[in-house]
């Protein structure tokens, strides 16, 4: 339960200063595997105390239970004390990147985390919409909800790099404030690098999730929906023992291989037990 010295930097020009670890959402709502609602409480607790105060998560994650469960974790904790970032946009059976639809959403979101405001709202994995759509209407959808008070700062997801200078270019500066990019700041794929120095010049915030690939950096394996071909998991598989025979984890290396990236902000890890926070914590203290 000890405070670990988890570093902070700044996200992008928002003004907020974020440890350097942060709290992926996703696995708490079950989306891995099946995880106990009191355990997924203990962890987001488990991360508060260890210095963690960035949270993430999504209505898509668990079908809305992340986002619940969540919300009943931090509900204990100071608000004050806690970034907390959601998405809108993909939900648990569909997209929809329309105006109004996500401004409803963003409230409902607020419900179920049980808080009247959100620090970080992200429109979610935005290359299955019209990236057209996104820059004159969701973003100026968030933007209303951000002058009522409602989101603090508002930024964009997805997995395709180049989705960010094409939206970024098209709206006026500082209305993408930060990016969550997820398994481009890896051992396996570090792509992130090349789109770093256009990101910094803007003050864009940078969040780096997924440092294991979404699994395939693991001693456990991915999932059997992750899309790696063959050849890759063979692979990271290969890469994984190895490191074993060697007495260190693939997930420590993976870990400490993205926090060394300093321009990142953030690097976005998903927990879902108190012994998962403990292990990244001990690797993100420096």
């Amino acid at each position: 339960m000890a405070n670990h010295n988890i570093p902070r930097r700044p996200l992008g020009r928002t003004g907020l200063e974020v440890s350097v670890l942060s709290f992926g959402g996703s696995p708490i709502g079950g989306i891995y595997q099946s995880v106990e609602e009191d355990e997924g409480l203990k962890a987001v607790h488990e991360a508060f105390n260890s210095g963690i105060n960035y949270f993430d998560t999504s209505p898509w994650y668990g079908e809305l239970r992340a986002e619940i469960r969540l919300g009943k974790a931090l509900k204990t904790l100071p608000r004050d004390k806690i970034i907390l970032a959601t998405k809108c946009g993909r939900y648990p059976t569909h997209f929809n990147f329309d105006g109004e639809y996500v401004t409803k959403t963003v409230k409902e979101s607020m419900e179920r985390l049980q808080v009247d405001y959100l620090d970080v709202i992200q429109i979610h994995d935005i290359e299955f919409g019209d990236l057209d759509q996104i820059v004159k209407e969701t973003l100026p959808a968030l933007q209303k909800l951000k002058k009522e008070g409602l989101v603090r700062h508002i930024g964009i997801t997805g997995l395709p790099l180049k989705i960010y200078q094409y939206v970024i270019d098209r709206v006026p500066e500082g209305t993408v404030e930060m990016i969550l990019a997820y398994c481009h700041a890896t051992l396996q794929d570090d792509t992130l690098d090349t789109i770093t120095p256009y990101l910094q010049e803007r003050g864009i915030g940078i969040v780096a999730a997924s440092a294991l690939s979404m699994g395939l950096l693991s001693n456990r394996g991915p999932p059997e929906w992750h899309p790696a071909p063959k050849e890759v998991r063979e692979t990271c598989a290969k890469a994984a023992a190895h490191a074993k025979s060697k007495g260190v984890s693939i997930e420590r290396l993976a870990i400490q291989y993205a926090f060394q990236k300093e321009n990142v902000s953030t690097v976005l890890i998903g927990m879902a037990t108190p012994a998962e926070v403990t292990s990244h914590a001990d690797s993100a203290s420096f």
